[in-house]
């Protein structure tokens, strides 16, 4: 028996090292859905219907445009390069290597921060029906688990998000389902509540019953809500036929996001006018009490759980994969390009279990110190990530030039025009942030954030420099031993 030749044998490390393109249309579509879909819709909806009354709905299509152009952007972007990397190598290749850095990694601390709480509060829901497990155990479990579904391979990964996701997309049809049949049929079995009806969209203080202010504060809270819908970037290197797949779940996607929260909250204040639901509880246990469906508390505290869950595993897929991107960069320690022989970027997905670990200890010991200060970085970076898609996709044009941009198969509308008005519409959320108590945290600390990353990259540069610098004296001290 030979041993291989050298180029069979760079042909199987180069499979080896290489994500794999086995992400199905369904996945990506549940992958999009499962993240813009959670906790942020089932209880954060309560708060954005107190702030702006009806008039949330409107809130929710502007935001939900918003969105829908930002990620048309990266559809941009994603389609003409499919890479699982997605904006911050699209920042690093248009913009520059400290845009890829900053990109990168805010993105990487805003999963980190996000799961982290989530694997935080895991617990009160496991608590609900087994209330003697602690916590800890609870957190500790879940964190294992979804980390051993990323690690066996990205096919695994989309089956498991699929399935988390669709209970959620059921669970939120079948509310909007039973609730117009109680609106039609005009089923009231609440003494002390008006008959369900339309017209309480409008008959309960006006569809502007907080006037035009409240309905913009409450785009402060319903904005993140739509966090995650970008995930569909990150799946473009692993994606079946990304020039079709791609572009599809980017048009469906976010249609049926703004179908199913304007229709799953328009009737829920048909069936309870707005100024009635308490927001103590979620409006969904609301209205699934008052359609009399039994076990509405269980019903909604498995789906809360099975999105608290695939946030997570959303979350980790993310990263693992984002760090990846930042070690071909340079950006990132070199041991975090591995990839098993499935085709996972095993280092990245473990060091962003590990780091998820400790914060989630961090959530234990200090909470208040952990929810106040890493949630309002969670909360800026958001903003952050979405500005610098914009700002690449402009610089993106620019580098490819007018033959380029006319040869784009999937582009972004009134491209000229459109990232302006997304980057203004950021500009004035920002401003909102500091007129609301629980977001103003997030305006001081975004700057602070932000050089604290423009920081960490220069002394990732000088480092790199000296490094760059002692290996050059080492070759010239070695070729001047070597001359006679």
């Amino acid at each position: 028996m030979t041993d291989p030749s050298p180029t069979a044998s760079k042909a199987v490390t180069q499979t080896i090292n290489v994500l794999r393109r086995t992400l199905k249309p369904r996945h990506i579509q549940m992958i999009a859905l499962g993240g813009a879909i959670g906790t942020g819709l089932f209880y954060g909806s309560s708060e954005s219907i107190g702030l702006a009354g009806p008039s949330v709905l409107l809130t929710y299509a502007i935001g939900g445009l918003m969105i829908f152009l930002v990620v048309r952007a990266l559809g941009e972007m994603s389609v003409d390069e499919p890479v699982s990397g997605a904006f911050s190598h699209y920042a690093n290749k248009n913009w520059s290597a400290r845009a890829g850095f900053v990109s990168g990694w805010n993105y990487w601390f805003n999963y980190i921060a996000v799961s982290m709480v989530e694997l935080a509060v895991v617990g009160s829901f496991v608590n609900y029906w087994l209330p003697g497990i602690p916590g800890w155990v609870s957190a500790a479990v879940f964190l294992v688990l979804i980390t051993a579904i990323n690690l066996v391979g990205v096919r695994v990964f989309g089956e498991f998000e699929f399935w988390l996701a669709l209970i959620k997309v059921i669970a939120v049809i079948g509310m909007i389902v039973l609730g117009a049949i109680v609106v039609v049929a005009g089923i009231n079995n609440s003494a002390d509540l008006p008959d369900p009806s339309f017209t309480h969209l409008w008959d309960q203080g006006g569809f502007f019953p907080m006037g035009l202010s409240g309905m913009l504060f409450a785009l402060v809270v319903v904005m993140f809500s739509f966090g995650g819908t970008e995930l569909i970037g990150i799946t473009a290197g692993e994606a079946e036929h990304p020039e079709r797949t791609i572009p599809k779940a980017i048009n469906q996607v976010i249609f049926r996001i703004l179908i199913f929260y304007i229709g799953a909250l328009a009737v829920i204040m048909a069936i309870v006018p707005w100024d009635r639901l308490d927001g103590e509880t979620s409006p969904f246990v609301q209205i699934f009490d008052r359609i009399g469906v039994p076990g509405a508390a269980h019903i909604l505290n498995l789906v809360v759980l099975t999105a608290v869950i695939s946030v997570y595993n959303s979350g980790l897929y993310a990263n693992g994969r984002m760090l990846r991107s930042l070690a071909l960069q340079g950006n990132a320690p070199k041991y975090l390009k591995a990839v098993s022989r499935n085709g996972v970027p095993i280092a990245g997905v473990l060091t962003s279990s590990a780091v998820t670990v400790l914060a989630v200890v961090v959530v234990f010991l200090w909470p208040a110190f952990a929810f106040q200060y890493l949630m309002s970085i969670a909360t800026i970076a958001a903003i952050i990530n979405w500005s610098m898609i914009m700002i690449t996709q402009l610089k993106f044009r620019r580098r490819i030039g007018p033959d380029g941009v006319a040869a784009l198969t999937f582009t972004l509308p009134f491209a000229r025009v459109t990232p302006w008005i997304v980057l203004s519409f950021f500009a004035v959320l920002a401003a909102l942030m500091c007129f609301h108590p629980g977001y103003r945290t997030a305006v001081i600390v975004g700057p602070i954030w932000l050089a604290a990353l423009l920081i960490a990259y220069q002394v990732k540069q000088r480092r790199q420099l000296r490094a760059a610098r002692h290996h050059e004296a080492e070759l010239g001290r070695e070729t001047q031993r070597t001359l006679p």
